[in-house]
């Protein structure tokens, strides 16, 4: 029981950066009806970003004997963070997926495919290949609750991403932008003709999207220090199954399918060997898919896709 509760936590911590990414990934398929494949590299971005705001809040702390604790630099880190990369998730919009709103779909495919291969290669060109250690903010602790032992960071970062899926949830059921937001994603077509600009909810989503994504790369960086020009991709296209999963234009269906995909990868090398990690989870969720194509939450016509 201990054994299987410690994976338990292990499950929830790494289900969050998924359900984090997937969200992105939900929000902009259910208004622009396209995937944003370079989504997993805002992640990474936002990483880095998080990665380079880390860094000089400690420098100017240390410079001008601030002495500001590791909690409130974690916090203007991940608030800062969070709003740079929402404006680059605005720039995506505006550069690569505005254009070719009418083009098909998949030109906007590759174009997001192409968007995340500039900002690997630009990370590269800028910072080199060299592999970075985000900063230790906080001094890890370790608890031991009846032989489970749980972390400052994991709890942390489970508190974290539950809040910020909560504050969004929020945003999208009782806010006018949110509203706007999920009638766009019912009817991308009529509901700009009732006066809904959809030249302000799509980068809106691009922005809250991109501004989730950092949260997940700053929050990962806690668990995983060390930064890689390339650590968006696989943990892009896994949330973005993830997203799928949950069902076109449900927040709720994406947290919990990147939660379940979290678990399903920390328990099945419980019962089988770790190389079948991916075969089996990943089967699983075909299984899934084929008796329930729309995802956990989706609609028929979450399939009238424009071709």
């Amino acid at each position: 029981m201990e054994f299987f509760l410690q994976n338990v936590v292990n499950a929830l911590q790494w289900g969050s950066f998924y359900a984090l990414i997937a969200l992105g990934y939900s929000m902009v398929y259910s208004i622009m009806m396209v995937f944003n494949f370079a989504h997993g590299d805002v992640f990474m971005t936002g990483a880095y970003i998080g990665f380079g705001t880390a860094s000089l809040l400690l420098a100017l702390s240390a410079a001008l004997g601030l002495g500001l604790p590791g909690w409130t630099i974690l916090s203007l880190t991940i608030a800062v963070s969070m709003v740079l990369t929402a404006f680059l998730g605005v720039l995506v919009e505006r550069v690569g997926y505005r254009p070719l709103r009418e083009a098909p779909r998949a030109s906007a495919a590759i174009t997001g495919l192409m968007i995340g291969i500039i900002l690997e290669t630009g990370n590269l060109a800028l910072l080199g290949a060299r592999r970075l250690s985000f900063p230790d903010l906080i001094h890890s602790t370790t608890y031991n609750l009846g032989g489970v032992f749980v972390t400052n960071k994991k709890i942390l970062i489970v508190a974290v991403s539950l809040a910020l899926m909560y504050a969004l949830h929020q945003f999208i059921r009782k806010t006018r932008w949110g509203m706007a937001m999920r009638a766009m994603s019912y009817d991308f077509e009529v509901v700009p003709l009732m006066g809904v600009s959809l030249n302000v909810i799509a980068p809106l989503t691009f922005a809250v999207g991109s501004g989730l994504a950092a949260a997940a790369g700053i929050l990962y960086g806690l668990a995983y220090p060390v930064l890689d020009p390339y650590m968006g991709v696989l943990l892009g296209w896994k949330a973005f199954v993830a997203a799928i999963l949950g069902g076109r234009g449900s927040i709720l269906g994406a947290a919990l399918a990147g939660f379940l995909l979290g678990f399903i990868e920390i328990f099945v090398p419980m019962i089988f060997p770790s190389t079948l990690r991916d075969l089996i989870a990943y089967s699983i969720i075909l299984l899934i898919l084929t008796f329930r194509p729309y995802g956990f939450f989706g609609q028929p016509h979450s399939t009238q896709l424009r071709l």
